[in-house]
C-alpha cells in the first residue's frame, strides 16, 4: 500500500531528522471527549461492536483529525484484543471497564493458551487497518498498537483492572515458571499482531505498558523490561524509508529509560513524572521521546495550556543540547471523557506555533 505522505514529520520525528514544527497526536485522541464519538458508539451500540466493526473503527480514528490539526492518526481498537481472541471472554461493564469471563489463575490454564491466528481471529482489526489507511488516503500517518506482555497479563490474571494487582503478583512470587510461561506466549502474539498490522498498513507501531509502573524495580526488570527488549529486538519492521518505527510507552517508566532506550526501538514514551529536559539526558540521543504533558493540564484554561506545552517544548530543547529534533509531542497519559475539545484544538495549535521553525 504505497501513497505519498503528505505530512510526514511525525515518522521524521521518529527517525530523529529535521522537521518543521514538533509534531503531536494524543492517546486516546478519539474517545468520549467528542461528541461525535458518543453519537457513533450509540450507533453501534457498545464499545465492543465498534470496535469490531472496521468501518465505524475508521469513523472514530479519523474523528478528531477532521477537527484538530493532528500529525498521525491511531487505529481504534482494544489493548485486550488479543487475550479476547485467546479465549478468554472480553466483555466491559459501564462504569468498571474490561473484564475476563475466564481468567487465568493456574499453569495449566495458562499451558493451554496459543497465538491466535490474525487474519482469523484477529481479521476485523487488520480490516480496519486496511480501511482506515484507505480512508487517510496519505493524509497523516496510521499508529497501530498492542499492550504490552505484562500489561495484557496483568488483566488476564486478574480477571479485569485492579487497585493492588494482587493476583499477579501473588503468581509472580508463587509460581514464577507459569508467569513467564504467559508472558512468553504473550510476546510472540504481540510480536505477530503488530507485524500484521504493518503488514496491513500501519506506518508506527505503539506498545502500550500501562501498568509496568506497578513493579518494583526488581520485578520490572524481571517480568516487563524482557519482553519489552524482546518485541524490539524480534518485530521486523521492514527497512529505509518504509520501515515502521516502533515506540515504547510505559507509565511509570522513568526509572528505565536508559534500559529502554538500549532495547533497539526507535521511540519512549515518557509520562508526566519525568522532566522531558531530564528524559533526553538519560537517552542521550539514542531514541527520539514522546510525551509528556500531564492529561490534567487540560482542565485547565487556555493560557495554562499554553504555558504548560511551552514547558514542556523547551525543557526536551534544553536537555537535547539546543536541538528540537527527535520529540513528538504527547500527553503523558490518555485523553479521558470530560476534557473539553476546544482546551485540545488549543494544545494542538500552540505545540505548532511555539516550535515552528
Amino acid at each position: 500500500m504505497s501513497q505519498t505522505l503528505r505530512n510526514d514529520r511525525f515518522l521524521r520525528a521518529l527517525r530523529r531528522e529535521p522537521v518543521d514544527c514538533t509534531p503531536v497526536w494524543l492517546m486516546r485522541q478519539a474517545g468520549r471527549y467528542l461528541p461525535e464519538y458518543r453519537a457513533s458508539r450509540a450507533k453501534a451500540g457498545s464499545f465492543l461492536a465498534m470496535a469490531k466493526n472496521p468501518e465505524l473503527a475508521c469513523e472514530v480514528t479519523l474523528q478528531p483529525l477532521a477537527r484538530f490539526d493532528l500529525d498521525a492518526a491511531i487505529l481504534f481498537s482494544d489493548i485486550l484484543t488479543i487475550p479476547d481472541a485467546m479465549g478468554l471472554g472480553l466483555y466491559f461493564v459501564d462504569g468498571e471497564g474490561p473484564k475476563f469471563e475466564r481468567p487465568l489463575r493456574d499453569a495449566a490454564s495458562i499451558a493451554k493458551l496459543g497465538v491466535p491466528d490474525m487474519e482469523q481471529d484477529l481479521r476485523y482489526v487488520m480490516d480496519a487497518v486496511r480501511v482506515i489507511r484507505r480512508e487517510l488516503d496519505g493524509r497523516v500517518p496510521l499508529i497501530g498498537f498492542s499492550g504490552s506482555p505484562w500489561t495484557l497479563a496483568c488483566y488476564m490474571v486478574e480477571g479485569g483492572g485492579s487497585r493492588n494487582f494482587s493476583t499477579i503478583k501473588a503468581m509472580a512470587h508463587g509460581d514464577p515458571k507459569a508467569l513467564h510461561a504467559l508472558l512468553a506466549v504473550n510476546t510472540d502474539a504481540v510480536i505477530a499482531y503488530l507485524a500484521a498490522q504493518r503488514a496491513a498498513g500501519a506506518q508506527a507501531l505503539q506498545v502500550f505498558d500501562t501498568w509496568g509502573g506497578v513493579l518494583s524495580p526488581a520485578m520490572y526488570r524481571e517480568f516487563s523490561l524482557p519482553y519489552l527488549e524482546r518485541i524490539a529486538r524480534e518485530l521486523d519492521r521492514g527497512e529505509g524509508a518504509d520501515r515502521a518505527p516502533l515506540i515504547l510507552f510505559g507509565r511509570g517508566n522513568g526509572a528505565y529509560l536508559g534500559d529502554l532506550a538500549d532495547s533497539g526501538a526507535e521511540g519512549l514514551g515518557v509520562d508526566w513524572l519525568v522532566e522531558l529536559g531530564e528524559a533526553a539526558r538519560r537517552t542521550g540521543g539514542r531514541v527520539a521521546l514522546q510525551g509528556n504533558l500531564d492529561p490534567c493540564t487540560l482542565y485547565g484554561p487556555p493560557e495554562a495550556i499554553r504555558r504548560e506545552v511551552r514547558l514542556a517544548l523547551d525543557s526536551y530543547r534544553d536537555g537535547n543540547g539546543g536541538s528540537r529534533e527527535g520529540h513528538v509531542f504527547n500527553l503523558g497519559h490518555g485523553m479521558s471523557p470530560d476534557m473539553d475539545p476546544e482546551h485540545v484544538r488549543v494544545l494542538v495549535d500552540e505545540v505548532h506555533s511555539h516550535s515552528r521553525r
